[in-house]
């Protein structure tokens, strides 16, 4: 249960999100593309189950969950008044589930986890592969020089649709300085999206957090993501 001295205030992130959007159209204007080029989504581990109706009264209608548990929660208390999209880890143990309740899943970071995918899809599945675009160790993700194999390998997989790559890019004070791997993310999206035409159609980029939604819309983002900075503006 939520703090109800610390709930949302609807009508208070109302204006933070439209402020955003505006933001991203803008953002996608500069880069060439129409004003509604970049999805808005709601990182849901920041807000109480008890809290989405409120979250949904700001305008919010994409939320994206990183746990099964969180989005059974959610989901069965707002039906289809919002639409869900997975963004954590996900074990292969609870594709099933997560399947049947989201629109799309940001984090496919293994080959194991694709197949798992590919097992228990009901028809064509479009996700998205993790890219680890700094190639720190201790993340998660394929890296920029093997994700070329992994897409080939994927591809045997014949339910998986890879629609986009997924990227989050290391923690920064200066949104500028996350700059650089949102581009190499979306040059390598754009040529994988010619080499595979026609297979998979590679029309989606989800980067950008609070930290540097600006910059990701700028440099092709078409999801951004965020969370706890763009919530506590909106706290009563």
């Amino acid at each position: 249960m939520a703090d109800p001295g610390n709930t949302i205030d609807a009508v208070r992130l109302g204006a933070v999100v439209a402020a955003v959007r505006e933001e991203l159209a803008d953002a996608a204007r500069g880069s060439g593309r129409g004003p509604d080029a970049v999805q808005l989504l709601v990182a849901g581990k920041y807000i109480d189950p008890d809290d989405t109706p409120a979250l949904i009264a700001a305008g919010v209608d994409l939320i994206g969950e990183n746990r099964l548990q969180q989005l059974q929660a959610k989901q069965d208390l707002v039906g289809d008044r919002a639409t869900f999209d997975f963004i954590g880890h996900l074990q292969r143990r609870k594709v099933r589930e997560v399947l049947r309740r989201v629109r799309l899943i940001h984090s496919v970071d293994s080959l194991e986890l694709a197949r798992e995918i590919a097992l228990r899809a009901e028809g064509p599945t479009r996700v998205l592969v993790e890219i680890n675009a700094d190639e720190e160790p201790s993340k998660a993700g394929i890296r920029p020089s093997q994700v070329r194999q992994f897409v080939a390998d994927a591809s045997s997989l014949e339910s998986l649709v890879i629609g986009g790559l997924m990227a989050m890019p290391s923690p920064t004070s200066r949104a500028e300085d996350s700059r650089a791997a949102f581009a190499l993310v979306r040059d390598l999206r754009d040529a994988l999206a010619v080499e595979w035409q026609g297979r998979h159609d590679f029309s989606d980029l989800s980067m950008g957090t609070s930290q540097d939604y600006v910059v990701a819309a700028q440099e092709g983002a078409t999801i951004v993501r965020l969370g706890r900075g763009l919530i506590e503006r909106g706290r009563a």
